[in-house]
């Protein structure tokens, strides 16, 4: 076991270094999977109450837009201090700024309280949340690779990855618990803040074990050899700018593959499937197991073989999803919608599982915060910001056939930008 490999290792055990990657990256995800459900389940009609059919919940989706919005943003700024001052205090303060903007969520007016003030203030909080995780995933992925002995760089990086599975259980197994326990009403007028409102014990988990974590190895090593850009953004961009152009497309499969098979299949089935909201959620609870045990095994095969030779495995795999989502994905059928949900969900975690190892490998360790980051959040407006709202339009207007095949062309992109980076290594960092 690593654990046993490493021992101690500069006041901070590897159990330490990975339970700190880890639980960051679950806080994220939980405060992002909240968000989704309910923005799938309720805010449509909380926060848009539009007569139009559908409207409120395309109006609701688009909101999710906002933190990709935001997470370039956060990512320009937390990538420059976490390459000049180090990613210990970069990580404590992204989760922060996270959390509060997630709790401060589950005590917003509705719109029938306060009116346009209130989405106004659901999406100012929203950028909070986008802000945060601007910074978060890139340093968490930088605390384990840059931790990791010789040899065990995919196995650490993937295991920030497992905060996604993690963070989605505890969200909608919190929201099902509610959704059986609450009425219909209840849940609407109040259950649904109860959520948010968790959200801050968790994010006390992760600062607490966040706080006793010392710099990583890599970046002590860089600090000696030269002192840190001037200008992380500049500098990235001068010496690392094809990087970041592959980094960035590499990324946009994972995050079309996961929103399109959680956020929209949640608000798909429940509303045009007619599925009830219990149901469909144990659906996604169950499948999403399958997303721990791909991200798993593409972390092990990452150190077999190479974290972007996975990759690719997943990208083909992707238009495969795509390709079965239209005759799973329906109505009266649970057994096949589980089974498409635990497919596209083991596709998700070989196309996402190994970027904690992948995008670092990219960039030199001075700009390695602002390279991952800037990379991991753009592929996220591009694969994820707007998906579930294109997607319920392309539904609306050409079925799940049109989806599918926006779901392909993700794949097809990363799958493009990985192979560039194969053929032309000199888009790595040397």
């Amino acid at each position: 076991m690593a654990v046993t490999f490493l021992g101690e290792r500069r006041g901070g055990s590897t159990q330490r270094i990975l339970g700190a990657s880890l639980a960051g990256t679950a806080v994220e995800f939980y405060d992002f999977y909240i968000y989704a459900t309910a923005a799938s389940l309720v805010f449509g009609s909380a926060f848009f109450p539009l007569s139009a059919p559908g409207m409120g919940l395309m109006l609701s989706y688009a909101t999710l837009a906002v933190a990709f919005v935001a997470r370039p943003v956060g990512a320009i700024v937390f990538g420059h201090f976490g390459d000049r001052i180090g990613r210990k205090s970069t990580l404590v303060a992204s989760l922060l700024i996270m959390g509060l903007s997630t709790l401060s969520i589950a005590f917003l007016p509705t719109y029938a309280d306060i009116g346009w003030i209130a989405p106004a203030l659901l999406c100012l909080l929203r950028f909070g949340q986008g802000f945060g995780l601007g910074g978060e995933w890139s340093g968490a992925a930088l605390l384990a690779v840059e931790n990791a002995p010789p040899g065990w760089r995919g196995r650490f990086g993937c295991v920030p990855q497992l905060g996604a599975p993690v963070g989605f259980i505890a969200a909608n197994g919190l929201f099902l618990v509610l959704g059986v326990t609450l009425s219909p009403q209840d849940f609407k007028s109040w259950g649904w803040r109860v959520p948010f409102v968790l959200s801050i014990l968790l994010v006390g988990v992760g600062l607490w074990v966040r706080l006793r974590l010392t710099e990583t190895q890599a970046f002590v090593a860089a600090l000696k050899e030269a002192p840190p850009a001037r200008v992380p953004f500049a500098e990235v961009f001068a010496t690392h700018g094809g990087a970041v152009v592959a980094g960035t497309f590499g990324t946009v499969a994972c995050f079309a593959v996961f929103y399109l098979s959680t956020a929209f299949a949640l608000g798909y089935g429940t509303t045009t499937l007619g599925y009830a909201r219990a149901e469909f959620l144990q659906l996604q609870l169950g499948a999403i197991l399958f997303m721990a045990a791909g991200i798993v095994a593409a972390g092990w095969l990452s150190d077999v073989w190479s974290p972007a030779r996975v990759l690719m495995m997943g990208c083909i795999g992707v238009p495969i999803a795509a390709a079965l989502m239209p005759a799973m994905l329906v109505a009266d059928a649970p057994a096949a919608v589980f089974l498409w949900l635990a497919f596209a969900l083991v596709v998700m975690g070989f196309v996402y599982g190994p970027l904690g190892a992948w995008l670092p490998s990219l960039f030199a360790p001075r700009v390695a915060y602002t390279g991952t980051a800037i990379a991991f959040n753009v592929g996220g407006i591009i694969g994820g910001g707007l998906t579930p709202l294109i997607a319920a339009w392309l539904a609306s207007y050409g079925g799940l056939a049109m989806v599918a095949v926006y779901l392909a062309g993700a794949g097809v992109l990363s799958l493009v930008a990985l192979v560039a980076v194969h053929v032309m290594p000199r888009l790595a960092a040397p």
